[in-house]
Parts: C-alpha cells; structure tokens; sequence
C-alpha cells in the first residue's frame, strides 16, 4: 500500500457540492461512552453490596436517526451536552441512594431511570420529531459487569 499526502484539500463548492455531502438515506446509529463516579448501597441484599461503596460507572448511549444535509444523524458533541445535563449533573459524585427516586439502586433499575430521561430531553429539545430516537444504553457498574437496554424492551412495556 502507498501512502501519500494529498496534494490539495477538498474544498466545498469546488470539489464536493452541498448536495452531494449527505450519501444516503438509511437509518444509522451513533454511540458515544461516557464515565461518572458515585457511591451506593442496595438494600435486600446480603453481600459486600449492601454496605456503602462507589464505583466507576460507564454508560454507552446509541442513538439513531437519519443523517441531515451534511451526512450527520447527530453531532457527537449534542450527545455529550445531553449526558452531561441529564445523567453527570446529577449523578457524578454523589451519593445515588439520595438522588434518584426511591428505588433500589441496581445497575438494572437506574438504566431504565437514564432512558427515561435521555428519552424526555430528546423529545424536550425536538429531536425525535426529527427521527432521532434512543436504541440501546448499556450501563457498566464494573469492567465486567453491565446492564443492557436496548429500544424493544422498552416499548414492550408500553403496550
């Protein structure tokens, strides 16, 4: 394989057209992952959990849609702006038990509390008018152990 540099950067208008920037009209996923810290305890639960500890949470977010007229579905930059005002400001570094609803604090429990958040700041801002939609979350609680959620699961709960 020869690699090269190039000789001249594709300009806009002369070498691409606007028209020409979105390739297609298929639905496409984009997932972005993210890290907050917090502390915990589960109740009903005899093992080293039931007494207060913290881990390093990772949360991965997919979200679909249609890309718009420059080839983009969304800006990963929005999905970082929507994490941080809906999850990190009010789960980075806190104590979770105090902050989320009254519910046992399980990876299981507190991903189907993200969803419903993300989901309400999607259609907050109008982009699921747009056809953006949540399709997966998956919630690490530890290097090895997550939980997963993923677009069907939720709406089989609707009905």
């Amino acid at each position: 394989m020869n690699f090269e540099i190039p000789k001249k950067v594709q300009q806009l208008g002369q070498d691409i057209r606007r028209n020409e920037l979105k390739y297609h009209r298929k639905r496409v996923a984009v997932t972005k992952e993210f890290t907050f810290d917090a502390a915990h305890h589960l109740h009903c639960y005899e093992g080293k959990c039931k007494s207060l500890h913290g881990h390093t949470y990772k949360l991965i977010i997919t979200i679909s849609g249609f890309v718009d007229e420059r080839g983009l579905v969304i800006d990963f930059t929005d999905v970082k702006r929507i994490y941080k005002e809906v999850i990190e400001s009010r789960l980075d570094h806190r104590y979770l038990n105090e902050v989320l609803p009254k519910m046992n604090t399980t990876a299981e429990n507190m991903i189907v509390w993200m969803w419903e958040e993300l989901d309400r700041k999607l259609a907050e801002e109008g982009l699921d008018k747009t056809g953006l939609r949540l399709e997966e979350l998956v919630l690490y609680e530890t290097p090895t152990s997550y939980a997963t959620l993923k677009r069907e699961w939720m709406e089989e709960n609707e009905s």
